[in-house]
């Protein structure tokens, strides 16, 4: 199964290569955005249910540090009999679009770090390493004000809820990337075949674009 998706994925990318990334951009995006509106499901009903874990001394409670001491227990869990919230498919919406949008952006940029950093025999891990940075230090900055920026309109927000977040939740969740990207990118141009480039890391992504839309959601509460 594995290698027949693989053999369609390719034959799709070689016919239309930006298109295919749109769409498998799309479709991880939703995926995570899914996992972490189960997520956020599941540790309501566990935190609401009598006799269920103390948010405050559970281990496994999924705290999003920063946005927490700005925002109370009580405004992130109302109280309601309505268990678990609703699955919000607008939201879903949002984030399969930003994922189809973002990719056309994405295949360029890695285009141009693969011709201005081209793997030699002698110089493949140096050149990655040199994507790497670039990457991390231009793409990233830049790729989660974009998301930010986009969620936030899009959920009808103007310029002062777009400066309200970047204010709140912009260095926390730059600082979780430098902890998570930089390993990944690493890997991913070192060992990763330019089609599935982008591929990999949307699917790394997934519990990165679940952080994200975990931190987007809290910050919207």
């Amino acid at each position: 199964m594995v290698s027949f998706l693989v053999s369609k994925f390719n034959s799709y990318y070689a016919a239309r290569p930006v298109l295919t990334t749109m769409v498998t951009n799309a479709v991880l995006g939703g995926v995570a955005d899914t996992v972490a509106q189960t997520l956020t499901a599941v540790r309501e009903r566990a935190v609401r249910k009598p006799g269920g874990p103390d948010p405050k001394t559970d281990r496994l409670a999924i705290e999003i540090h920063e946005v927490d001491r700005r925002i109370s227990e009580e405004e992130l869990i109302p109280d309601s009999k309505m268990l678990p919230p609703p699955f919000d498919f607008e939201r879903l919406t949002r984030f399969m679009a930003y994922g189809f949008i973002m990719a056309p952006i994405q295949h360029k940029w890695f285009g141009f770090l693969n011709r201005i950093f081209p793997l030699t025999n002698g110089a493949g891990t140096s050149a990655a390493a040199k994507r790497t940075a670039f990457d991390q230090l231009l793409f990233a900055p830049v790729g989660l004000g974009a998301f930010f920026t986009f969620m936030t309109v899009a959920e009808g927000g103007g310029r002062k809820e777009i400066q309200k977040k970047f204010q709140d939740i912009y260095i926390p969740s730059l600082k979780a990337n430098y902890l998570v990207w930089p390993a990944v990118q690493l890997i991913n141009f070192r060992l990763m075949p330019r089609q599935f480039q982008i591929p990999f890391v949307s699917t790394v992504g997934i519990a990165w674009t679940a952080y994200l839309s975990l931190t987007n959601s809290a910050e919207e509460a």
